[in-house]
């Protein structure tokens, strides 16, 4: 076994109280010299402040995205690599399973794969994307560690200018907050779009994400070009045995200071019990001759109350998903969130999830149709106009887009009797629905 290479750089990121990254590489580099080697070029780049690993090409049969070249630009006087053992350290993008669900089992089972092929040991849970990542690995056992995994159910994931590999949350499986079945939505859009994660097509890359509920756990919003993010439309469900177990427990200056005072739109009151409650009104009795009392009409969803009353107060039972767009990290414009293109959508059956998957194939071929080289979704509705977007894939305008009032007074008014038709149609023809939902529920 090769010996360890003097690491003083690297040392340091081990000296603090938290858990070091370099404590996993030495154990890993006690069975595997790639790994020895890989701390040496490690160390040199901390040494230098320098970045040593280059680009390439490597794939696998039938796959133009899913591995991420790296060849090291170290060399001795000869162009012979100074750490041989990791001059290419190669990484395998895998999607995992949707809400990141794993048996113990099949842990091992991807571990064991990932060694035998000749990979160095290191694996990540997980990329940005939600990629297993399976760091290490050379040019000439990429083919036969992608076969061990495929066999075991996993495909690889996208890289390049292509549709990225998905994330969703734990969801209903494990969470009281799921809104929608977050598995489903990611599995369905992602195995009906799966041609451009796997044959980078697109002027730069694009990502799904899928979160259960407003917490938005694997941040859609601020990090995916479409974010489906489960809501409801009617009331905020209480439970009020568990609000009395919660206050039995809690003061009420915590109520206060916790809860009403933090509600960001002042929705939260407190007021003298036996009042009788309006439609729209949460009513929790929080003390003998006291109730907490929610103005859903004035709820943003925020999720802050329902997290610190967990159980006294859950989403409603008129569940959906809200859909944005054009959230991303920083590139030409600065970091953006993701813009609502349809406040509210139901989805439980299967016509419902064949229309989110039509709307996302809109939405990417409008993207790879109008965006230019190197320039995201969020860049692309910037550049060409929010209205010319929607207009494109034929949704139509409505005022919960808003992000925020206008500031100049002077704007055109044009067309605005006809929107205004539009608009009052489309509330009347959702009340009928609603109105011939509940009289179906009372039959």
């Amino acid at each position: 076994m090769k010996p360890m290479p003097a690491t003083p750089y690297l040392d340091q990121l081990e000296a603090g109280p938290w858990p070091s990254f370099v404590t996993g590489l030495k154990r890993l580099a006690r069975e595997n010299p790639m790994m020895t080697d890989l701390l040496g070029q490690l160390e040199t780049s901390y040494r230098d402040r320098a970045g040593y690993w280059k680009g390439g090409t490597v794939g696998v049969i039938g796959y133009g995205a899913g591995i991420i070249p790296r060849f090291t630009e170290l060399k001795d006087d000869q162009g012979k690599p100074v750490f041989p053992e990791a001059a290419e350290f190669h990484t395998l993008r895998v999607q995992p399973p949707a809400g990141m669900h794993y048996s113990a089992d099949l842990l091992r089972k991807l571990a064991d794969t990932w060694v035998a092929a000749g990979g160095s040991g290191l694996i990540a849970f997980h990329g940005q994307s939600g990629d297993i990542m399976f760091q290490g690995i050379r040019s000439e056992n990429v083919q036969q560690a992608f076969d061990g995994l495929n066999a075991l159910g996993f495909d690889l994931g996208g890289a390049g200018p292509s549709l990225r590999t998905s994330m969703s949350c734990v969801g209903a499986a494990r969470c009281e907050m799921s809104c929608y079945d977050e598995a489903r939505a990611l599995r369905t859009v992602i195995n009906g779009n799966l041609d451009d994660m796997h044959r980078p097509s697109l002027p730069y890359k694009f990502k799904f994400k899928f979160s259960g509920c407003p917490n938005d756990c694997v941040n859609a919003i601020q990090r995916s070009d479409m974010a489906t993010i489960g809501t409801w439309k009617d009331n905020i469900r209480a439970d009020q045995t568990i609000a009395d177990a919660w206050m039995a427990s809690h003061s009420m200056n915590d109520l206060v200071n916790m809860v009403v005072s933090l509600c960001p739109t002042k929705a939260i009151t407190l007021r003298d019990a036996g009042r009788p409650a309006q439609p729209h009104e949460t009513v929790l009795r929080v003390a003998e001759a006291t109730e907490m009392t929610i103005d859903n009409h004035n709820c943003v969803r925020c999720m802050h109350c329902l997290n610190v009353m967990p159980g006294a107060l859950l989403p409603g039972r008129d569940k959906g998903v809200t859909i944005l767009v054009g959230g991303k990290g920083v590139l030409k414009i600065g970091a953006t969130l993701g813009t609502v293109i349809i406040p509210f959508m139901k989805l439980e059956s299967d016509a419902d999830f064949d229309r989110l998957n039509e709307l996302a194939r809109g939405v990417l071929d409008f993207f790879a149709e109008n965006a230019l080289d190197h320039e995201r979704t969020g860049e692309m509705i910037e550049r060409i106009g929010l209205v010319n977007f929607l207009e494109g894939l034929g949704l139509e305008i409505d005022p919960n887009m808003v992000v925020h009032p206008r500031t100049n007074p002077y704007i055109r008014m044009d067309g605005w009797d006809e929107e205004a038709e539009k608009w009052y149609a489309r509330k009347a023809e959702a009340a009928a629905r609603h109105a011939e939902g509940r009289f179906a529920e009372a039959a």
